[in-house]
């Protein structure tokens, strides 16, 4: 049995590293959104901050909510992210990049206590509903979208969802396919958590 379960497992991980399985998973779970509308802000999910730099999805996601802030679809731009231990947050780089790019400060909040999504949706709606601000446009990777709406609409917004793209460089090579494949797992597994806990 342990000599089975052990090919079983080679074999999934050569599929998800050498054949195109991992991306063909992205694209089943990941449904298209239509283009977005007018909101009155636009709330940008943390995605990691290392040693001070932003992470490839973090920087992704930030430069999503900056294109929508720029469009002229929202009048407020949140960015949202934690800290990493001895750094600046994530939110506040995020800020600064949002600056840098002509987004006014006055138009741009940092919000960093939040560490998981169901503390991010509490604490954006503690900090926007005090500005009468309901209707959001939220960015977050296509994985995440779905748990990621679900959870702020729960918090009480009126969600327009506004996903970025998440495909890893190098998507189509055995690393990046592998980290597809890991993201997909990671989501799945919070998706279950989270509705065993009566989250979602």
């Amino acid at each position: 049995m342990p000599r089975a379960a052990g090919g079983v497992v080679v074999t999934l991980f050569a599929a998800l590293a050498f054949t195109p399985l991992a991306g063909l998973l992205h694209r089943a779970l990941v449904a298209p959104a239509p283009p977005p509308g007018h909101a009155q802000a636009i709330v940008v999910l943390g995605a990691g901050v290392d040693r001070g730099v932003l992470t490839e999805a973090s920087l992704r996601r930030a430069l999503g909510g900056i294109a929508l802030f720029r469009r002229g679809l929202a009048p407020l731009l949140v960015m949202l992210g934690p800290d990493d231990p001895g750094q600046r947050t994530e939110a506040d780089i995020r800020v600064e990049l949002a600056v840098d790019l002509g987004v006014p400060p006055a138009a741009v909040l940092s919000e960093a206590r939040g560490r998981t999504t169901r503390e991010e949706a509490r604490l954006s709606w503690q900090a926007l509903s005090a500005r009468g601000a309901r209707r959001i446009l939220l960015v977050t990777g296509g994985q995440h979208m779905p748990r990621a709406a679900a959870l702020f609409r729960r918090a009480g917004f009126d969600v327009v969802p506004a996903p970025v793209e998440e495909l890893p460089a190098g998507a189509t090579r055995p690393q990046g396919r592998l980290e597809l494949a890991r993201g997909l797992l990671r989501e799945l597994v919070a998706r279950a958590y989270n509705r065993a806990a009566g989250y979602l």
